[in-house]
C-alpha cells in the first residue's frame, strides 16, 4: 500500500485542491485530482528528503535557546553598527570557517540559524562540505568568531545529528 501512497496525505491534500481549485465535481476533474493525487506522490518519491536521526534531542531546546538569545544580541549589535556607521564603519568581512559537521540534516538546521541570526549570511559552502564561507556584517576578531561559531552552534548540532 505505501508503493502505491507513498505520502497518503499528500495525494488527499492534492486531490482536494484539484477540486477546490477547479470548483467542480465533475467526473473529469474527480478522475483528474485522482490521477494527480495518486501520481505526483510516486513521481516525486526519489526527491523526498532521508529521514533525520536525532541522537541527543535534549540539546536542541538548548540550542534553540542559545540561538534566540544570540538573534536579540546579533540584532542590538547590527542596530548599533548602523547607527554609527557615518563615524565608524562596520568592518564587513567573508570568514572562511572549517567544518566538522558533515550531516545534511544538521548542515541544514546550520544554514538557518546563519539566516535567522543578524549579520551573518550564509554564502557558499565547499562541495566536500569541509569549508564555510560567511559574511559578517562587523568583525573584530576573525579567530573569536569562528570559536564562537563552532562552539555555539556546529557542536551541538554534531551532538543531535551526529
Amino acid at each position: 500500500m505505501s508503493r502505491l501512497f507513498p505520502a497518503p496525505l499528500l495525494s488527499i491534500a492534492l486531490f482536494v485542491l484539484w477540486l477546490l481549485l477547479n470548483l467542480s465535481l465533475s467526473p473529469g476533474n474527480l478522475l483528474l485530482g485522482a490521477a494527480l493525487g495518486i501520481l505526483a506522490p510516486i513521481l516525486m518519491a526519489p526527491l523526498r528528503p532521508q529521514h533525520a536521526h536525532v541522537r541527543r534531542p535534549w540539546v536542541i531546546a538548548k540550542l534553540i535557546g542559545r540561538v534566540g538569545l544570540d538573534v536579540i544580541h546579533s540584532n542590538l549589535q547590527v542596530a548599533r553598527g548602523v547607527l554609527r556607521a557615518g563615524s565608524t564603519p562596520p568592518r564587513s568581512a567573508f570568514v572562511h570557517i572549517p567544518l566538522d559537521l558533515r550531516d545534511a540534516h544538521g548542515l541544514a538546521a546550520l544554514s538557518m540559524i546563519t539566516t535567522v541570526v543578524p549579520g551573518t549570511i550564509w554564502s557558499e559552502l565547499a562541495l566536500d562540505r569541509s569549508v564555510l564561507l560567511l559574511h559578517v556584517f562587523d568583525l573584530e576578531d576573525e579567530a573569536a568568531f569562528i570559536e564562537h561559531f563552532k562552539h555555539t552552534y556546529e557542536r551541538p548540532l554534531m551532538e543531535i545529528f551526529e
